[in-house]
């Protein structure tokens, strides 16, 4: 391990304390040399489009055969679109930027305010477990190989340096407005050390005669779980505060506009028994009066809800958890003035009566602010008796509580939960799915630590996480979900390693609103989930059985058995040709 590299992990604390109050920030070292025999042939920068299926590595020239100076992308209006470009320099660049001209076609155009350069910055990241088949279980980081690799999106750095002998790519993503007309639009991103131009490279958008609706409209539903507790560690900041809000206000905006449906609400301390860095607190205060009757404040769950819906998620609210991880509720006593614990089980009389009170109060709350309609008590993972002894008090507490669970498939509960998300590894009958969405339920699945691909692990193949709703659409399912938007670790912008899992398996986003590569790709599977939504529309409308057929054939390439054989990039780039087609 180089001096230069044991620096490097001293300064990780100053370095997070320097992204919190500014757009710039250090990265990790490079565990891994640099190899001059790599570096011998190149003479000079070299800049060239790249592709979004790539995590260039920082150390050695881009994995480009042939410097490529144009690119033609394809998109809807309404659509969001992404291209690479990759510098690797022999020399140091002390000033690198990009700079995009407006688009045009004739007399039309996209405006560069419509297009968002970002650096792609380096964070550390690991592998999976040894045998290949997953990442799930505790980890010790000196136990797997740790490398840096491409996944944050910068957009606020305006400018880098660029050490000598490394490679840096730059993000390059367009939100094509839903007001232009159809037809071919060009124009270029200059690429420049300081004021010293290195390249020109030439962007071609065709804009299609089709139009996405608007993210909030997008059927595709959306589950990416959200830590505010995480974003008030980071910033030091109190909960629920209004400075806590304004900082979240940018990363939340983020998974709106990914087409986010639903608020996740802590309603008892710790539902996960405290598996995230930074745990989840109740945001309902439970507190038994000296009396025996109990006092419920639901000060904290409202603000999160209504900052939620300010943002732009306003379908679902879910509610985690009457059945956590480890049985055991906390609560405030007000006899004793400490805090104390019952222990107790689904289907224990004790369990019943410290539940039924509680959601009593809850809906009674839910229907005065007007969201019992879309609230929903939610559980993960839980065994099916438990499940159904849970149903019980919540029936008997309000028979018209909505309830969800991400867990195995039971066919016993298909009926009873308003939102149904079982793993990748299961199939819900095809029969269960059509009746389910006709009385108005949501039936997803979901990936976690279990699966070694698709994943949105910080090592995965970019295109695994569009695969993702690609496969959505194969199963005809309503959409996915993932458990961490933001349950960020220590320093999330540098190492994305954490204790439990593999990296990256606890954030799709970085601080101040930064994006991922991850989280782009996830996007760009969404907007083809309902490109696939609207044609299949338009197809039956026009009674087009054989475009249909078509569509379907395309969607077979999305089964999780055949990415050995078939890689995600290799299926999402075929099916990416046959819908651009239409």
């Amino acid at each position: 391990m180089t001096k230069h590299f044991l620096l490097g992990i001293l300064l990780l604390s100053a370095v997070s304390l320097n992204a919190q109050t500014s757009g710039y920030y250090q990265e990790a070292p490079n565990p891994v040399a640099v190899n001059p025999a790599l570096w011998s042939e190149v003479k000079t920068p070299q800049v060239s489009w790249g592709s979004t299926d790539m995590r260039y590595k920082k150390e050695e020239p881009a994995a480009i055969r042939e410097i490529k100076k144009t690119i033609s992308l394809t998109a809807w209006k309404g659509e969001k679109v992404s291209a690479q470009l990759v510098v690797w320099t022999p020399e140091t660049l002390n000033s690198l930027t990009f700079k995009v001209s407006d688009l045009t076609s004739g007399g039309e155009t996209i405006s560069k305010d419509d297009i968002q350069t970002s650096f792609v910055r380096y964070v550390m990241t690991d592998e999976l477990n040894k045998d290949g088949l997953g990442a799930c279980g505790y980890r010790n980081s000196v136990d797997f190989d740790s490398t840096l690799v491409a996944d944050v999106l910068d957009h606020l750095t305006p400018s880098l340096m660029i050490p000598a002998n490394s490679a840096q790519g730059g993000w390059i993503s367009i939100r094509v407005p839903q007001q232009v007309k159809a037809g071919r639009y060009t124009g270029t991103v200059t690429v420049k050390n300081g004021d010293v131009a290195l390249s020109e490279l030439k962007l071609t958008i065709n804009v299609k005669n089709h139009t996405l609706p608007v993210p909030s409209e997008w059927a595709f539903h959306l589950d990416l779980w959200q830590n505010p507790y995480a974003v008030a560690r980071y910033y030091d900041v109190e909960p629920f505060s209004e400075k806590h809000f304004d900082l979240m206000r940018p990363l939340m905006k983020l998974y709106a506009d990914a087409g986010g449906k639903v608020i996740t609400a802590s309603i008892m301390h710790k539902p996960w028994n405290g598996q995230t860095y930074d745990a989840f607190e109740s945001m309902v205060t439970w507190l038994k009066k000296a009396d025996g009757t109990w006092y419920f404040d639901y000060t904290a769950f409202d603000r999160w809800v209504e900052f939620m819906m300010s943002v732009g998620v306003r379908k679902q609210i879910s509610c985690f958890s009457m059945v956590p991880w480890r049985l055991s509720f906390q609560y405030f006593d007000q006899a004793s003035n400490s805090f104390k614990y019952l222990n107790a089980k689904p289907g224990e009389v004790a369990y019943e009566e410290f539940w039924m009170t509680m959601l009593k109060s809850f809906a009674r709350h839910l229907r005065e602010k007007g969201w019992f309609d879309i609230t929903h008590i939610a559980m993960d993972e839980r065994p099916m008796k438990d499940m159904q002894e849970t149903l019980a008090v919540i029936r008997k507490a309000d028979k018209d509580f909505k309830v969800s669970l991400a867990g195995t498939y039971h066919a016993e509960l298909a009926d009873e939960l308003d939102d149904y998300c079982i793993t990748i590894a299961e199939r819900f009958p095809a029969e269960t799915i059509h009746s389910r969405r006709a009385a108005g339920k949501v039936t997803t699945y979901y990936t976690c630590c279990t699966e070694p691909r698709p994943n949105t692990f910080t090592f995965s193949q970019p295109a695994e996480a569009e695969w993702l709703a690609w496969h959505s659409a194969k199963e005809n399912l309503d959409g996915y979900l993932r458990w961490a938007l933001n349950s960020w670790v220590k320093n999330p912008l540098q190492d994305s390693r954490f204790t439990a899992w593999a990296a990256g398996d606890t954030y799709l986003i970085y601080p101040d609103a930064r994006s991922s590569v991850r989280m782009e790709r996830l996007i760009e599977g969404i907007q083809a989930f309902e490109k696939v939504r609207i044609l299949k529309d338009e197809f039956r409308k026009k009674g087009n059985k054989a475009a249909i057929r078509n569509m379907d054939r395309v969607l077979q390439m999305f089964d999780e058995q055949s990415l050995r054989e078939m890689p995600a990039a290799t299926a999402v780039n075929k099916a990416r040709e046959v819908i651009n087609r239409y």
